[in-house]
Protein backbone atom coordinates (compact mmCIF):
# COMPACT_ATOMS: atom_id res chain seq x y z
CA UNK A 1 0.00 0.00 0.00
CA UNK A 2 1.45 3.60 -0.79
CA UNK A 3 1.35 6.43 1.41
CA UNK A 4 -0.25 9.48 0.89
CA UNK A 5 2.62 11.47 2.67
CA UNK A 6 5.34 13.00 0.83
CA UNK A 7 8.85 13.68 2.04
CA UNK A 8 11.28 15.53 0.45
CA UNK A 9 14.99 16.16 0.70
CA UNK A 10 17.58 18.21 -1.00
CA UNK A 11 20.85 16.73 -2.33
CA UNK A 12 23.41 18.51 -3.49
CA UNK A 13 27.33 17.44 -4.33
CA UNK A 14 30.04 19.13 -6.51
CA UNK A 15 30.61 16.59 -8.99
CA UNK A 16 28.01 13.51 -10.23
CA UNK A 17 27.93 10.48 -12.89
CA UNK A 18 24.71 8.37 -13.43
CA UNK A 19 25.87 6.29 -15.50
CA UNK A 20 24.25 5.28 -19.02
CA UNK A 21 24.75 1.22 -19.31
CA UNK A 22 24.09 1.27 -22.62
CA UNK A 23 27.79 2.96 -23.31
CA UNK A 24 30.31 0.52 -21.79
CA UNK A 25 33.81 1.83 -22.40
CA UNK A 26 33.70 5.08 -21.70
CA UNK A 27 31.50 6.57 -18.73
CA UNK A 28 28.83 8.66 -20.16
CA UNK A 29 26.17 10.36 -17.37
CA UNK A 30 22.74 11.01 -18.06
CA UNK A 31 21.76 14.50 -17.31
CA UNK A 32 19.86 14.06 -14.33
CA UNK A 33 19.58 11.63 -11.59
CA UNK A 34 18.01 8.27 -11.98
CA UNK A 35 15.25 7.06 -9.99
CA UNK A 36 17.31 4.65 -8.51
CA UNK A 37 19.81 6.38 -7.12
CA UNK A 38 17.16 8.46 -5.34
CA UNK A 39 16.04 5.40 -4.22
CA UNK A 40 19.83 4.56 -3.13
CA UNK A 41 20.29 7.88 -1.12
CA UNK A 42 17.04 7.46 0.27
CA UNK A 43 17.67 3.90 1.47
CA UNK A 44 21.53 5.44 2.72
CA UNK A 45 19.63 7.42 5.28
CA UNK A 46 16.91 5.02 6.28
CA UNK A 47 16.23 1.42 5.07
CA UNK A 48 14.35 -0.71 6.61
CA UNK A 49 12.65 -4.47 5.32
CA UNK A 50 9.14 -3.62 5.98
CA UNK A 51 8.60 -1.19 3.70
CA UNK A 52 10.49 0.24 0.13
CA UNK A 53 10.75 3.87 -1.13
CA UNK A 54 8.50 4.84 -3.68
CA UNK A 55 10.19 7.54 -5.95
CA UNK A 56 7.76 10.11 -7.23
CA UNK A 57 9.56 12.95 -8.90
CA UNK A 58 13.11 14.10 -8.82
CA UNK A 59 13.55 17.94 -9.12
CA UNK A 60 16.34 19.39 -10.78
CA UNK A 61 18.12 22.70 -9.18
CA UNK A 62 21.12 23.31 -10.93
CA UNK A 63 21.66 23.81 -14.76
CA UNK A 64 23.24 21.01 -16.54
CA UNK A 65 26.97 21.37 -16.93
CA UNK A 66 28.95 18.44 -18.54
CA UNK A 67 32.24 18.33 -18.49
CA UNK A 68 35.20 15.87 -19.02
CA UNK A 69 37.77 14.43 -16.96
CA UNK A 70 39.94 11.37 -17.29
CA UNK A 71 39.66 8.35 -13.99
CA UNK A 72 41.39 5.42 -13.00
CA UNK A 73 39.72 2.55 -13.24
CA UNK A 74 40.18 -1.16 -12.66
CA UNK A 75 39.47 -3.40 -16.06
CA UNK A 76 38.80 -6.42 -13.94
CA UNK A 77 35.67 -7.35 -11.18
CA UNK A 78 36.56 -8.17 -7.37
CA UNK A 79 36.24 -11.83 -6.82
CA UNK A 80 37.58 -14.53 -4.17
CA UNK A 81 40.83 -13.58 -5.09
CA UNK A 82 42.46 -10.08 -4.37
CA UNK A 83 43.01 -7.51 -7.29
CA UNK A 84 46.78 -6.43 -8.01
CA UNK A 85 45.39 -2.63 -8.80
CA UNK A 86 48.74 -2.12 -10.93
CA UNK A 87 48.32 -4.87 -13.41
CA UNK A 88 44.73 -4.06 -13.82
CA UNK A 89 44.88 -0.12 -13.87
CA UNK A 90 42.96 1.46 -17.00
CA UNK A 91 42.47 5.18 -17.65
CA UNK A 92 39.36 6.31 -18.73
CA UNK A 93 37.90 9.28 -20.23
CA UNK A 94 34.53 10.03 -18.61
CA UNK A 95 32.08 12.83 -19.03
CA UNK A 96 30.16 13.94 -15.89
CA UNK A 97 28.12 16.51 -14.66
CA UNK A 98 29.49 19.26 -12.38
CA UNK A 99 27.53 22.03 -9.73
CA UNK A 100 24.14 19.50 -8.91
CA UNK A 101 21.29 20.11 -7.11
CA UNK A 102 18.12 18.07 -6.83
CA UNK A 103 15.29 17.36 -4.26
CA UNK A 104 13.94 14.14 -4.47
CA UNK A 105 10.23 13.70 -3.28
CA UNK A 106 9.31 10.01 -2.39
CA UNK A 107 6.91 7.87 -0.16
CA UNK A 108 6.37 4.96 1.99
CA UNK A 109 5.37 2.05 0.33
CA UNK A 110 4.38 -1.60 1.97
CA UNK A 111 3.07 -4.18 0.94
CA UNK A 112 1.15 -5.02 3.76
CA UNK A 113 -0.54 -2.77 6.59
CA UNK A 114 0.91 -2.73 9.87
CA UNK A 115 -0.53 -1.20 13.08
CA UNK A 116 2.65 -1.63 14.58
CA UNK A 117 4.66 0.29 12.34
CA UNK A 118 2.84 2.36 10.13
CA UNK A 119 4.13 4.73 7.31
CA UNK A 120 3.75 7.55 9.48
CA UNK A 121 6.27 6.32 12.23
CA UNK A 122 9.09 5.86 9.00
CA UNK A 123 8.23 9.05 8.13
CA UNK A 124 8.87 10.86 10.82
CA UNK A 125 12.26 8.35 11.81
CA UNK A 126 13.65 9.89 7.99
CA UNK A 127 12.54 13.31 8.84
CA UNK A 128 14.93 13.49 11.96
CA UNK A 129 17.47 11.99 10.76
CA UNK A 130 17.58 14.19 7.87
CA UNK A 131 17.77 17.05 9.92
CA UNK A 132 20.32 15.45 12.02
CA UNK A 133 22.62 15.01 9.06
CA UNK A 134 22.42 10.68 10.30
CA UNK A 135 22.66 8.47 7.49
CA UNK A 136 23.75 4.51 7.20
CA UNK A 137 25.94 5.06 4.84
CA UNK A 138 27.43 8.16 2.50
CA UNK A 139 25.20 8.69 -0.12
CA UNK A 140 26.64 9.34 -3.40
CA UNK A 141 25.76 10.59 -6.42
CA UNK A 142 26.11 7.59 -8.92
CA UNK A 143 29.66 6.84 -8.04
CA UNK A 144 31.04 6.27 -4.62
CA UNK A 145 33.76 9.07 -5.28
CA UNK A 146 31.09 11.48 -5.81
CA UNK A 147 29.81 12.56 -2.22
CA UNK A 148 26.26 14.17 -2.09
CA UNK A 149 25.20 16.48 0.84
CA UNK A 150 21.72 16.36 2.35
CA UNK A 151 19.42 18.51 3.86
CA UNK A 152 15.69 19.72 4.42
CA UNK A 153 14.30 21.93 1.48
CA UNK A 154 13.51 25.64 2.73
CA UNK A 155 11.16 25.79 0.59
CA UNK A 156 12.86 28.62 -1.87
CA UNK A 157 14.08 26.29 -4.41
CA UNK A 158 13.18 26.88 -7.94
CA UNK A 159 13.62 24.22 -10.57
CA UNK A 160 14.97 24.36 -14.15
CA UNK A 161 13.17 26.15 -16.68
CA UNK A 162 14.43 24.83 -19.80
CA UNK A 163 12.83 21.27 -20.84
CA UNK A 164 15.98 18.20 -21.25
CA UNK A 165 15.16 15.73 -23.58
CA UNK A 166 16.83 12.28 -22.37
CA UNK A 167 14.99 9.35 -24.84
CA UNK A 168 15.27 6.04 -22.75
CA UNK A 169 16.84 5.65 -19.42
CA UNK A 170 17.22 3.04 -17.08
CA UNK A 171 14.62 3.18 -14.46
CA UNK A 172 15.79 0.44 -11.37
CA UNK A 173 16.78 -3.17 -11.08
CA UNK A 174 14.07 -5.10 -10.73
CA UNK A 175 14.64 -8.92 -8.67
CA UNK A 176 12.25 -11.31 -8.68
CA UNK A 177 10.93 -14.07 -6.39
CA UNK A 178 14.49 -15.62 -6.51
CA UNK A 179 16.50 -12.56 -6.66
CA UNK A 180 17.38 -12.88 -10.21
CA UNK A 181 18.17 -9.24 -11.30
CA UNK A 182 16.19 -7.91 -14.37
CA UNK A 183 16.84 -4.00 -15.47
CA UNK A 184 14.21 -2.03 -16.31
CA UNK A 185 14.22 0.93 -18.47
CA UNK A 186 11.61 3.66 -19.34
CA UNK A 187 11.10 5.40 -22.70
CA UNK A 188 10.57 8.56 -24.28
CA UNK A 189 11.47 10.30 -21.59
CA UNK A 190 12.43 14.13 -20.65
CA UNK A 191 12.42 16.63 -17.96
CA UNK A 192 9.55 18.88 -17.45
CA UNK A 193 9.82 22.56 -16.29
CA UNK A 194 12.49 20.86 -14.23
CA UNK A 195 10.85 17.90 -13.00
CA UNK A 196 11.60 14.35 -14.07
CA UNK A 197 8.21 12.52 -13.15
CA UNK A 198 8.73 8.88 -11.96
CA UNK A 199 5.32 7.64 -10.90
CA UNK A 200 5.07 5.59 -13.69
CA UNK A 201 4.19 1.77 -14.53
CA UNK A 202 7.86 0.84 -14.14
CA UNK A 203 7.77 1.76 -10.48
CA UNK A 204 4.89 0.28 -9.85
CA UNK A 205 6.78 -3.22 -11.08
CA UNK A 206 9.12 -2.04 -9.05
CA UNK A 207 7.09 -2.18 -5.72
CA UNK A 208 6.94 -6.02 -6.59
CA UNK A 209 10.70 -6.45 -6.47
CA UNK A 210 11.63 -9.07 -4.32
CA UNK A 211 12.89 -7.65 -0.60
CA UNK A 212 14.60 -10.26 0.36
CA UNK A 213 15.13 -11.09 4.13
CA UNK A 214 17.53 -13.55 5.55
CA UNK A 215 15.52 -16.66 7.34
CA UNK A 216 13.65 -16.20 10.73
CA UNK A 217 16.39 -18.57 12.53
CA UNK A 218 19.59 -16.62 11.45
CA UNK A 219 22.18 -14.61 13.67
CA UNK A 220 21.36 -11.75 11.10
CA UNK A 221 17.84 -11.76 11.04
CA UNK A 222 18.67 -11.74 15.04
CA UNK A 223 21.14 -8.98 14.91
CA UNK A 224 19.03 -6.95 12.79
CA UNK A 225 16.51 -6.95 15.31
CA UNK A 226 18.15 -5.80 18.24
CA UNK A 227 19.60 -2.82 15.65
CA UNK A 228 16.20 -1.85 14.53
CA UNK A 229 14.63 -2.19 18.94
CA UNK A 230 17.61 -0.04 19.58
CA UNK A 231 17.48 2.29 16.94
CA UNK A 232 13.03 2.44 17.92
CA UNK A 233 13.94 3.17 21.45
CA UNK A 234 16.75 6.07 20.80
CA UNK A 235 15.36 7.75 17.77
Amino acid sequence: MLDNEIVRIKVQGDYACFTRPDLKVERMTYPCMTPSAARGILDSILWKPEFQWYVRRIIILNPVKFFSIKRNEINSKQSKNPIIIEDKRTQRNSIILKDVAYIIEASIFQKENSEKNPPRKYVEIFRRRVRKGQCYRRPYLGTREFNAEFTEPVGKELPISEPIPIGSMLFDIFYDKNGKPDPIYFYDVSVERGVLNCEVPENDKMMESSHKRPPDDSELRAYLYDFKTMEDKYF
